[in-house]
């Protein structure tokens, strides 16, 4: 049976970011970042162009520090930026403006937060290759406000209705069961607790191998749909027993304390409100049939 939803009262709205220049916050003599053993590293972070990194490819093994796969957006202006960051939705059309790639089509598949504040697309990667920073991409904002309607304790956050169908959760003892790969413990959620759960990220940090290979997210993949264990992410992130969210992968490992796979919030809910179906192959690439 299919989980009704508000989508036919949702506002479609545009949005715009600029493709953004990598950067390094610091001092200028001192770009090095510290690994959580306090060894300085230097390595591509968020921002830009990537041309080689992209959804459905392996979150670890890049070294890179939670590079974004495909092309990342901002709005230079604060305010506007915000409100990037906020209607954006994953599952969201996105479309290249200006430059070369004019016209191209892409797919908003995530978002990060403190210290960077962008919007993710997935264009194909013949399509990067056209691109520039400076480039502006309007998305189509939908998503915003969605509801579903016999589960009002479930909250939706950043999630396009084409995502929600296509994801096609069910109903179950009057909890929504929604398909993912994984389950994050409450003790691999790190960097993001405590700020807010309606643009940015939150990451499952990854310092602890075997911890992270005991819970069965050592092969997480970018666009995996995983499940937060005991995290209430209705305002901002949080521990709560028996809380649950879930959350897309949307950037790759990377080596500082507190910090690995970064994820973008689709659901989150009380006691009892979500339960996670696990299951392989839950993952953006198929799900929104991502090209190239």
């Amino acid at each position: 049976m299919t989980v009704a939803t508000n989508e036919d009262k949702l506002v479609a709205v545009s949005v715009m970011g600029q493709i953004v220049h990598p950067g390094f916050p610091g001092l200028p003599a001192e770009p090095y970042r510290l690994a959580a053993d306090g060894t300085p590293f230097l390595l591509p972070t968020y921002g830009g162009i990537v041309y080689n990194v992209s959804v459905g490819d392996s979150a670890f093994g890049w070294q890179a520090d939670c590079v974004h796969p495909g092309v990342s957006i901002a709005y230079p202006a604060d305010l506007g930026n915000r409100g990037l960051n906020v209607y954006a939705c994953v599952g969201n059309e996105a479309v290249v403006m200006t430059g070369r790639a004019q016209g191209t089509k892409g797919t908003v598949t995530g978002k990060s937060g403190r210290f960077s504040e962008h919007v993710i697309v997935h264009f194909p990667k013949a399509a990067r290759e056209m691109m520039a920073v400076g480039d502006k991409i309007v998305v189509r904002s939908k998503g915003v406000g969605m509801a579903v309607t016999d589960h009002p304790a479930v909250k939706l956050k950043s999630l396009s209705p084409e995502l929600f169908r296509a994801l096609a959760p069910s109903s179950a003892g009057g909890s929504l069961k929604v398909p993912v790969v994984a389950v994050v413990p409450p003790h691999l959620v790190g960097a993001g607790a405590g700020l807010t759960s309606e643009g940015g990220s939150i990451h499952i940090q990854t310092t602890d191998r075997e911890e992270v290979a005991k819970a069965g997210l050592d092969a997480l993949r970018l666009g995996d749909l995983v499940a937060l264990a005991d995290t209430d992410s209705r305002y901002q992130h949080g521990y709560l027993r028996g809380a649950t969210g879930i959350a897309v992968v949307g950037q790759t490992d990377g080596p500082r304390a507190g910090y690995g796979p970064g994820l973008t919030l689709l659901m989150t809910g009380t006691a009892g409100a979500i339960t996670p179906d696990v299951r392989p192959g839950v993952n953006l690439r198929s799900l929104l049939n991502l090209a190239g």
